[in-house]
Formats: C-alpha cells, structure tokens, sequence
C-alpha cells in the first residue's frame, strides 16, 4: 500500500483559535472533522503544498507555515504521512470553496469533535501548548 504524503495546517487566528473543516461524507474518514490541508504533489515541498491546499480548500492566503510535527498512521485501508504545519500569517476570510463545512472552534474546544484517528496526537500536542 502507498504512503499518502499529507500537507496539514494547524491555522490560528488572532483569537488563537484552530479552524476546521468537515471531510466530505463520501471521502476516506468522511463526515469526521479535520485540520485543512491535502496530499503533497511529486514537485511540492510540504510548505508549498500547505499553501496550494489551503487558497483552493478555504480561500485562505498563506504567506509563511512553520513545521510542528510529523505523524504516520496506518488505517485499515490507507497508510497517511501527516506533515503538520502551525498557520499564524495568512489573509482572507475562510470558506468551505468544496461545500465543506468549517469552524473556527476554542483549541480547549477540540476534544468535543469526531476526528480521524490519526489526529489524536496533533490535538494532544495542542492541548499541551
């Protein structure tokens, strides 16, 4: 089974809030919630692919992403490189561009949402921070 390389942004507003947005129900992991961001094209570096993700998934302007940690999980049916990046610079107001639904939610807020397995340790470190 391939490894998917995933680009994944921890974005921060000013109110140090995290936004999420809500899997499509018809995708891997659907309708549970999630960090925004996508797969790492051959030619991207993570950062690049961040930023790609993030204007076409949410109509954000990234202008810089900072490395946070890196997680490898295995699900029955997919093998995920989670490449997580903390967003703080970025312009325009987020919308789900693909229909999806988002939130900027309290990261003291996290626990309370259905996430992917895969992103326990992302919330985790968030709560340690």
């Amino acid at each position: 089974m391939k490894r998917v390389h995933v680009a994944v942004g921890v974005i921060l507003n000013a109110s140090n809030q995290v936004l999420l947005a809500k899997r499509p129900d018809n995708l891997h992991q659907g309708g549970k919630w999630e960090f925004p961001g996508g797969k790492v094209e051959q030619d991207e570096t993570t950062s690049q692919a961040l930023i790609r993700e993030l204007r076409e998934e949410v109509n954000l302007i990234v202008s810089d992403t900072t490395p946070l940690m890196t997680i490898s999980h295995d699900y029955p049916d997919k093998e995920v490189l989670l490449d997580i990046h903390t967003v703080n610079c970025f312009s325009g107001d987020a919308e789900g561009l693909e229909g999806q639904e988002i939130l900027w939610v309290e990261l003291s807020n996290l626990k309370e949402y259905n996430f992917p397995a895969a992103n326990t340790p992302i919330i985790d470190r968030l709560l340690s921070l």
